[in-house]
This record gives C-alpha cells, structure tokens and sequence, in this order.
C-alpha cells in the first residue's frame, strides 16, 4: 500500500513542484528533465528493481512537460505585464539621462536597463 501510494501520489506531486522550480531556476525544459532522468535513473537501482525504470520514464516526461507549461505560463503573463506597461501612457524610450550602466531615467521614473 506504501509502495502504491509513492508511486502514483507522492512522486509524481513533487515531480511537478519541483520541475516549476527548477524550470524558473534552470530557464531550459530539457535541461529540467534531463536533471529528472538522471535523478530517477539513480533512485531506479539503487532503492528499487528495473521495473521501476518504466515509472522513471514517465516522471521524465511528467517533469518535461510541466517545465514546458512553466516556461509558457512565465511567457504569457511576462506578455501580459509588457502590454499593460505600455498601455498606461508611459512612453518607454531611451533616450533620456542615463545615470550609470545598469539604471536609466525613463520620464521621471527610475528603471533598471535590462540587456
């Protein structure tokens, strides 16, 4: 019953917790299942028997595909923000005083320059 409940319950809910995490850490969802694989391949024979590589696979493609849906989510409002900024009157040029390399003054507002 323990064994069941691992499997099918705890694993696949920290799979996913921690794919978002290391997805917004990492920024690659490749590189978010392949740390996954890697992680399960070793828990695969060192707590388990080979026929725990199938679930191995299946959380791989768990982590992959909420990395991916991360990553899109992250997108989207990232969109969102940009749109409302623009929207609100605040002319986003730069070619007003610049303070030093990382900080320039945007009509009035202090902004960091992001590259």
């Amino acid at each position: 019953m323990m064994n069941v409940l691992l499997i099918f319950f705890a694993l696949p809910v920290a799979t996913v917790i921690l794919a978002i995490v290391l997805q917004k850490i990492l920024k690659n969802p490749l590189l978010v299942a392949a740390t996954f694989f890697a992680i399960y391949l070793i828990v695969t024979f060192a707590a388990f028997d080979i026929s725990f590589l199938v679930y191995a696979i299946l959380y791989t493609i768990l982590a992959y595909v909420t990395a991916v849906l991360t990553k899109l989510v992250c997108n989207i409002i990232h969109t969102v923000r940009n749109i409302n900024t623009n929207n609100n009157g605040i002319e986003l040029t730069e070619n007003t005083n610049t303070t030093n390399n990382n900080v320039i003054r945007r009509n009035g507002c202090y902004c960091n320059r992001r590259n």
